[in-house]
């Protein structure tokens, strides 16, 4: 979107370039990235990311008020309600897709919030790589608010272990190294030194728990939560030995209701000329006549999981009324195709990465680039210049 940078980066791409990148990426814990890395990062200019920020600070303002906690008491489904809520998330990611207003403008169109964590500590790495394999000139940054790399790392060591020893700090997933992301948990590991556990591994002994390492029993005094609700419910197979919704002895980052708070249960609440018409489905008496301008979300899937793009009567008729509740019907976004790369245009989706100490903070992105319907692996199958990115900016 900066055209000097976009034609500059174009001219000198290489296929060699973009293999060694990628290969870099693989050696650096000798383990394949198991999700598609696009070929080239994006140039941001000036006036989109003074957009972007402005429209993310709208969005802040809400998620803070008083209304906005009322109205998110009602988002944790029965029986999920964990403990010992914190009074903000200490993690933010907020979704936008790149779109153009009626005047052509270049605008940010939120998807989607959530108070969880993403793939933070990797971000960091895929700069470090880019970096090294494609000339991205210094006045160019990732990071926000003039963090770099190494205050970047700092601040979310201060975020994650607290005033813990390391050790008593993990990150608690399911079969981690089975996980599309297992990359950034190795990442966490090579620059916070927080190891990632199972969740079939812990200990529990009263309130407290444990893991063990190199035969040693280490309490747990922080966990760093990347378990997916979603995926534990369907993992019936697991034995496990606590349950969330007890009364434990943890600091939880980020704590586990705000996964239900901040999600997609948001955006029905948020009204403003980022956020795109989206309701409850149960809220309507007549459904919209142009039903092909619609998507349907389930709440609190992930990934995409569960989204239905073309949406027919029939759809909405099959889900029960007492499900109702749990899907948003959003009005399609239409994200522009801004990107010019060897093979056509490609769409780009920026996803702002906070972390929240007494007010929330904004310090890098994550960018997704698709050529098909949506940002899903499925909708880009065989398409090249797509995939995971990082979004770059003047200082």
């Amino acid at each position: 979107m900066i055209k000097e940078l976009r034609v500059k980066f174009n001219s000198e791409f290489t296929e060699e370039k973009y293999q060694s990148f990628t290969k870099d990426l693989d050696d650096t814990f000798n383990h394949h990235v198991d999700f598609r890395i696009a070929e080239t990062p994006i140039f941001l200019p000036r006036e989109l990311v003074a957009e972007i920020q402005n429209a993310s600070e709208i969005l802040l303002t809400a998620i803070q008020s008083k209304e906005f906690k009322e109205y998110s008491m009602n988002a944790i489904p029965e029986g999920l309600k964990v403990p010992n809520e914190d009074e903000h998330t200490s993690l933010l990611a907020i979704d936008f897709a790149i779109c153009k207003d009626e005047a052509g403008n270049l605008i940010p169109q939120l998807i989607e919030l959530q108070g969880f964590a993403s793939l933070y500590c990797y971000q960091n790495l895929l700069n470090e790589k880019t970096r090294k394999h494609f000339d991205i000139g210094e006045n160019y940054t990732n990071f926000f608010n003039g963090y770099n790399s190494e205050t970047y790392i700092q601040k979310l060591k201060e975020v994650l272990i607290g005033d813990s020893n390391v050790e008593n700090v993990i990150l608690l997933e399911i079969e981690p190294e089975k996980q599309k992301t297992y990359i950034d948990f190795l990442c966490t590991e090579k620059y916070t030194g927080i190891k990632s556990v199972c969740i079939t591994k812990i200990i529990k002994e009263g309130k407290k728990l444990y893991y063990e390492y190199e035969g040693k029993k280490i309490h747990i005094e922080r966990i760093y939560n990347r378990v997916i609700y979603d995926e534990l419910k369907k993992r019936t197979d697991l034995k496990y030995n606590f349950r969330f919704t007890e009364e434990l002895d943890v600091k939880w980052v980020a704590h586990p209701n705000w996964f239900f708070k901040i999600s997609k249960y948001s955006m029905p609440f948020l009204k403003n000329k980022y956020v795109p018409e989206t309701k409850f489905l149960h809220e309507f008496e007549n459904y919209p006549s142009d039903l092909e301008n619609y998507v349907l979300k389930p709440l609190y899937s992930f990934a995409g999981v569960g989204v239905k793009f073309d949406v027919k009567k029939s759809d909405l008729d099959s889900i029960k009324d007492s499900e109702k509740q749990d899907y948003i019907l959003q009005r399609k976004i239409n994200y522009e195709p801004v990107i010019k790369t060897l093979d056509g245009f490609a769409k780009a989706e920026i996803r702002l990465l906070y972390v929240w100490d007494e007010k929330p903070i904004l310090i890098n992105n994550l960018v997704r680039l698709s050529k098909g319907k949506m940002m899903g692996v499925d909708f880009n199958k065989d398409k090249t210049w797509v995939g995971s990115s990082i979004a770059y900016f003047e200082k």
